[in-house]
């Protein structure tokens, strides 16, 4: 199946356009296959120099290497690749000297480790780059492969199985490239850094968040409950979303005094690896209508991210609820102003009213209730 990823667009607008590219986002999420697939179909394969940090000899030949080496390395070439980037010394530097002094080639740089990537190029890069974060497959680069409809029809395989690209393309395969995705990469990442000094609590941490989904996080009780303090639970949740597992969502509060203003809930950006953290497997009509309620929001805020990231880069999103339990699932503020949207798996228990007190507070707000029925609308 021939999967065109939103990163194209991004590619096309920004190739040669006197900026360094960064492309950051999950392990496996297809940061590599995309960026030589679009030299290909440009023809800018063949005229582009390609490293890979993994390489020994590649790491040593870029490590703190001078502007002027490196542009007689690049001879006629158009695009200078940089694939694991992280893992090569001083590749900051080394990215701003090829951005500053090579300014006639385009230069690309990724890696599988963005946490580590990122930390490395922001200040030397600061103002010399565009970034783009690639996630897993979305459900409207899914749609458009095939159809709406089909991937409509794919909606329970997708809460069970995720989209990360190995795994949507080996159907029948799902759980066992799951099980390797996540203890060859989950925490590989992490665990580097020197702040996690406990990867059993960090384990704990992770399979804590993975039975709260759509449930409001008391660090203090999640402290308790995994058996440290709420500073530490804090900083780990902190790696784990700079690692693109996990992502916080804060409650919106502007006009009522009995709005929730400090409270957060934390999403997986990928309903498989969530589902393979807690070994659950069961088909979806095995599960209770609460735990299909927990992964279709959950589901819903992930694709709604990666929506996001295309057609609304900088609108923020939200979770609304006061003190007497009204909620509203998912609130987002942007140019478009602001919108609410309640999530029902259950299309015949959807309702299209969002609570009264948040439509009396926030007249002016957008309202949509979105079921199965409805997510081409809510996603594409």
């Amino acid at each position: 199946m021939l999967i065109n990823r939103d990163i194209n667009a991004f590619l096309a607008k920004r190739m040669f356009g006197g900026k360094v590219l960064i492309v950051y986002g999950p392990r496996q999420a297809g940061k590599t296959t995309s960026i030589t697939a679009f030299l290909a179909e440009r023809g800018l394969l063949g005229e582009s120099l390609i490293f890979n940090g993994d390489e020994p000899a590649d790491r040593e030949i870029l490590a703190d290497i001078s502007s002027e080496r490196l542009k007689l390395l690049l001879g006629a070439k158009k695009v200078l690749f940089i694939d694991e980037a992280h893992k090569v010394p001083n590749i900051g530097l080394v990215l701003k000297r090829a951005g500053d002094k090579i300014k006639e080639v385009q230069v690309i740089a990724s890696g599988s480790s963005s946490v580590e990537l990122a930390d490395q190029v922001e200040e030397p890069l600061t103002g010399r780059k565009f970034g783009y974060t690639l996630m897993p497959l979305s459900f409207a680069e899914l749609a458009a492969a095939t159809s709406p409809l089909d991937e409509m029809r794919e909606l329970g395989r997708r809460l069970m199985y995720g989209s990360y690209p190995d795994v949507v393309t080996h159907p029948g395969d799902e759980t066992a490239r799951l099980r390797e995705l996540g203890q060859g990469y989950l925490y590989k990442d992490i665990l580097k850094f020197g702040d996690v000094k406990r990867p059993e609590l960090l384990d704990r941490i992770v399979r804590a968040l993975a039975f709260q989904i759509g449930q409001e996080v008391v660090y203090s009780e999640l402290a308790q409950t995994v058996g440290t303090d709420d500073k530490t639970v804090v900083k780990y949740i902190d790696i784990l979303e700079r690692a693109y597992i996990v992502r916080r969502v804060s409650s919106y509060a502007k006009n009522l005094r009995n709005e929730l203003k400090k409270s957060k809930k934390v999403y997986f950006n990928d309903c498989g690896i969530r589902n393979y953290v807690i070994g659950d497997w069961r088909p979806l009509e095995s599960r209770g209508p609460v735990e299909l309620g927990h992964l279709w929001e959950n589901f819903l805020f992930s694709e709604r991210a990666k929506w996001r990231l295309v057609h609304e880069p900088d609108a923020r999103e939200f979770f609304w609820r006061t003190a007497q339990q009204q909620e509203v699932d998912m609130v987002e503020e942007g140019s478009f102003g602001l919108r609410g949207f309640e999530f029902k798996w259950n299309d015949q228990k959807a309702n299209t009213l969002l609570p009264k007190t948040f439509r009396n507070a926030y007249p002016d707000a957008a309202c949509q209730c979105v079921t199965p029925k409805g997510i081409a609308d809510f996603l594409l």
